[in-house]
């Protein structure tokens, strides 16, 4: 079954609106944040392809930014790791035509993981700047964040096969339109 374009930004955006309650219910420690945030842009980036990833990520990133803080100066540099999270996800699943082994899919959310945790590093050194605060604090919790951010994505890469596959036979997709996604 090929998924419409009406359906797959309906997708969309229920996948953005659930990033913007899972990060509402983060845990905000000292130097770190640990939430399940990503996984629907691993969803999306995964069941849809690359272009969906990073919208799923930029907007409920974007949206999640003016929940928490509005509009300020370097909210377009705090919604980029989502968004690049899923461009990247959805790259990879796209190249292995939409079946990673779960090999695969833990290589592709640690990886981007990582790249998240650097981006957010400096990120916050950018926004310490800009809004004269101390980046200090922040830096004996980057292996602590680190740590966590892989844990997390083992996590989401053990989950992201059953909820695939539940989704695919929601949606009637059997993987023979595969090739035509983003």
């Amino acid at each position: 079954m090929k998924i419409t374009k009406t359906r797959r930004l309906a997708l969309d955006a229920m996948l953005a609106a659930m990033y913007v309650v899972l990060s509402l219910f983060s845990i905000n420690l000292p130097g770190m944040k640990i939430t399940l945030d990503s996984l629907p842009i691993l969803v999306g980036a995964a069941l849809l392809g690359p272009l969906d990833g990073l919208a799923v990520g930029l907007v409920g990133s974007f949206l999640n930014q003016m929940i928490t803080y509005g509009f300020t100066a370097t909210t377009l540099l705090w919604i980029l790791p989502a968004g690049l999270r899923g461009l990247f996800v959805g790259l990879y699943a796209k190249k292995h035509d939409y079946s990673m082994t779960l090999h695969q899919t833990v290589f592709i959310t640690v990886v981007t993981a990582l790249l998240v945790t650097a981006l957010n590093t400096l990120f916050l050194y950018v926004d310490s700047w800009v809004y004269s605060y101390s980046y200090v604090a922040a830096l004996p919790t980057l292996l602590l964040r680190i740590l966590a951010g892989i844990l997390t994505a083992v996590v989401f890469s053990l989950l992201l096969p059953t909820i695939l596959s539940s989704l695919r036979r929601l949606l009637g997709d059997k993987g023979e339109d595969a090739e035509k996604r983003t």
